[in-house]
Protein backbone atom coordinates (compact mmCIF):
# COMPACT_ATOMS: atom_id res chain seq x y z
CA UNK A 1 0.00 0.00 0.00
CA UNK A 2 2.86 2.25 0.34
CA UNK A 3 3.27 2.80 -3.51
CA UNK A 4 -0.54 4.43 -3.67
CA UNK A 5 -1.09 8.40 -3.47
CA UNK A 6 -4.51 9.61 -3.07
CA UNK A 7 -5.20 12.65 -4.77
CA UNK A 8 -7.10 16.03 -3.37
CA UNK A 9 -11.05 14.17 -4.30
CA UNK A 10 -14.56 16.52 -3.93
CA UNK A 11 -17.25 14.74 -2.49
CA UNK A 12 -18.77 14.23 -5.84
CA UNK A 13 -15.56 12.86 -6.92
CA UNK A 14 -15.59 10.60 -3.84
CA UNK A 15 -19.69 9.53 -4.45
CA UNK A 16 -18.42 8.94 -7.94
CA UNK A 17 -15.66 6.50 -7.03
CA UNK A 18 -18.07 4.57 -4.50
CA UNK A 19 -20.91 4.46 -7.17
CA UNK A 20 -23.26 6.10 -5.04
CA UNK A 21 -24.91 9.55 -4.71
CA UNK A 22 -23.69 12.56 -2.84
CA UNK A 23 -25.98 11.78 -0.19
CA UNK A 24 -25.19 8.21 0.57
CA UNK A 25 -21.16 9.71 0.46
CA UNK A 26 -22.10 12.13 3.03
CA UNK A 27 -23.87 9.66 5.45
CA UNK A 28 -21.24 6.86 4.90
CA UNK A 29 -18.65 9.67 5.82
CA UNK A 30 -20.64 11.71 8.75
CA UNK A 31 -19.63 8.95 11.34
CA UNK A 32 -16.11 9.76 10.61
CA UNK A 33 -16.26 13.58 10.35
CA UNK A 34 -13.88 13.60 13.28
CA UNK A 35 -11.07 11.14 12.16
CA UNK A 36 -11.12 12.74 8.63
CA UNK A 37 -11.48 16.51 9.23
CA UNK A 38 -13.24 19.42 7.63
CA UNK A 39 -12.74 20.29 3.93
CA UNK A 40 -10.43 22.42 2.34
CA UNK A 41 -12.91 24.28 0.19
CA UNK A 42 -14.44 22.18 -1.96
CA UNK A 43 -11.93 18.82 -1.50
CA UNK A 44 -10.27 16.48 0.60
CA UNK A 45 -7.03 16.57 0.69
CA UNK A 46 -4.80 13.64 0.04
CA UNK A 47 -4.56 12.84 3.40
CA UNK A 48 -8.10 13.09 3.92
CA UNK A 49 -8.65 10.82 1.22
CA UNK A 50 -6.48 7.88 2.41
CA UNK A 51 -8.54 8.16 5.74
CA UNK A 52 -11.41 7.88 3.94
CA UNK A 53 -10.52 5.19 2.14
CA UNK A 54 -9.37 3.28 5.95
CA UNK A 55 -13.00 4.19 7.21
CA UNK A 56 -14.75 2.99 4.05
CA UNK A 57 -12.59 0.41 2.60
CA UNK A 58 -10.73 1.66 -1.01
CA UNK A 59 -13.58 1.81 -4.04
CA UNK A 60 -14.00 -1.30 -6.57
CA UNK A 61 -12.36 0.90 -9.16
CA UNK A 62 -8.66 0.69 -7.53
CA UNK A 63 -8.50 -2.81 -7.10
CA UNK A 64 -6.22 -2.61 -3.59
CA UNK A 65 -5.73 -5.53 -1.62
Amino acid sequence: MNDFIATPMSLSELANAYDVSNKIMKKWIDPHQKEIGKRVGLLYTPKQVMKIYECLGYPPYLDVK
